[in-house]
């Protein structure tokens, strides 16, 4: 059953790739990066900022070495350049402040213009490889941690950076070998440490973005059957779907139903079987309905409420009289020695918001499709009992 399933499955849902540091699950990591997208947006702007600041600032060492020189002018035109990608940086996140992709897209651009800038100082000032490989371990770390950005984009920036630098100064000739596989040795440790803290960094991330996840499940979810429980269906679902059946305005229809003689079933076969029951209830009932559209509510014991918005009195009707057979067709509870079948009783109203118009309390319509259950227990159980609001739902 669908609602079991998720409930099992729910740690499975939010596993994460091993090699990329992200939910396996698209939607899942979707969702993640939406709920962090204003925070990611602060902080790359700020790191942007900070960045382009900083490597501008250096050219004061590239006059302090080459004087007002040809080179110089080269080296600052290459900083510069640095300035103007993050300052375009900014301005792409200003304008797509909804887009999940567009601080990845950013920040790797962002760094690729950065650490592709760096190549030329290394040339035109290479008797200074040592200072150089320093500055290389710090534009690594900033990469790694305090640029945000994707685990598989800064990883694969960061190890293309440190290999054209090594080759670089092996090119250049100012370190010996020894000095040069030592150098070369420390930007690996530098990649080595920052991939790993990154890593763990975007794990962790993700871990307490699926404990949160977890929670707010369970605090509008039923444990046993998966449906939302009545107090979040009190507290948001119904009002919602009134206020929005109301603004268009459209059909809405309530069914009430209730397992006919459960306790029987509890007091026979025990109450782990009567969960069984229940199960397959409530498996039934989210079957049937229009996945991320109609509701199931757990409303207490064995008593079940469906939200159906859109759905006049006719289909709320239709379906309520669909799932009393498939529940007395079919046994709920099945071993080797019981096969136990049940029963449930219906009560459905529904209300035309064109007609009836907008009052105070969306709890009426629970009221009558409860009197209208009650009515259909009356009257022998096993049936559907229906009406059609014919005044506002509302209590003003």
């Amino acid at each position: 059953m669908r609602g079991r399933t998720e409930a099992k499955n729910g740690r499975r849902d939010f596993s994460l790739n091993r090699w990329t540091a992200t939910f396996r699950r698209p939607d899942r990591e979707r969702a993640f990066l939406r709920q962090l997208l204003p925070q990611t947006q602060s902080q790359l702007r700020i790191a942007l900022i900070v960045c382009a600041v900083f490597y501008v600032a250096f050219a004061l060492s590239d006059v302090a070495v080459l004087g007002y020189s040809d080179k110089a002018l080269q080296l600052f035109m290459a900083r510069a350049l640095v300035a103007v990608a993050a300052a375009l940086g900014v301005f792409a996140l200003a304008r797509q402040p909804q887009s999940i992709r567009a601080p990845s897209v950013v920040a790797t651009a962002v760094e690729v213009v950065g650490m592709s800038a760096f190549m030329p100082v290394v040339l035109h000032r290479p008797h200074e490889i040592p200072w150089h490989a320093m500055s290389m371990s710090i534009m690594l770390v900033v990469v790694h941690l305090f640029i945000p950005n994707s685990f598989v984009n800064a990883t694969a920036v960061s190890i293309a950076t440190t290999v054209v630098f090594s080759l670089l100064a092996i090119h250049v000739g100012a370190l010996s070998v020894s000095d040069t596989l030592t150098m070369t040795m420390l930007l690996v440790l530098v990649n080595t440490v920052g991939i790993i803290a990154a890593y763990r960094y975007q794990c962790l991330g993700r871990r307490q973005f699926r404990a949160q996840s977890i929670l707010r499940h369970l605090s509008f979810r039923d444990h046993l059957t998966g449906c939302y429980n009545r107090r979040y269906m009190e507290e948001h679902l119904l009002e919602q779907e009134v206020e929005r059946a109301s603004r268009y305005p459209a059909w809405l229809t309530v069914i009430m139903c209730d397992l006919d003689h459960f306790k029987v079933i509890n007091d026979t076969y025990g109450h782990p079987t009567g969960d069984v029951v229940l199960r397959h209830f409530a498996g039934l009932l989210r079957a049937a309905c229009r996945d991320h559209i109609d509701s199931v509510v757990r409303y207490g014991g064995e008593e079940f409420m469906l939200i159906l918005p859109e759905t006049d009195l006719r289909g709320g009707v239709r379906l309520a009289e669909r799932l009393r057979r498939a529940i007395a067709d079919e046994p709920a509870y099945r071993d080797e020695r019981h096969a136990i079948g049940v029963t449930a009783s219906f009560g459905v109203v529904a209300a035309d918001f064109s007609v009836v118009g907008m009052g105070g309390d969306p709890k009426a319509l629970i009221t009558r499709a409860d009197e209208l259950l009650y009515r259909a227990k009356s009257a022998g159980r096993n049936r559907v009992e229906f009406d059609e609001f014919a005044r506002a739902p509302m209590v003003a």
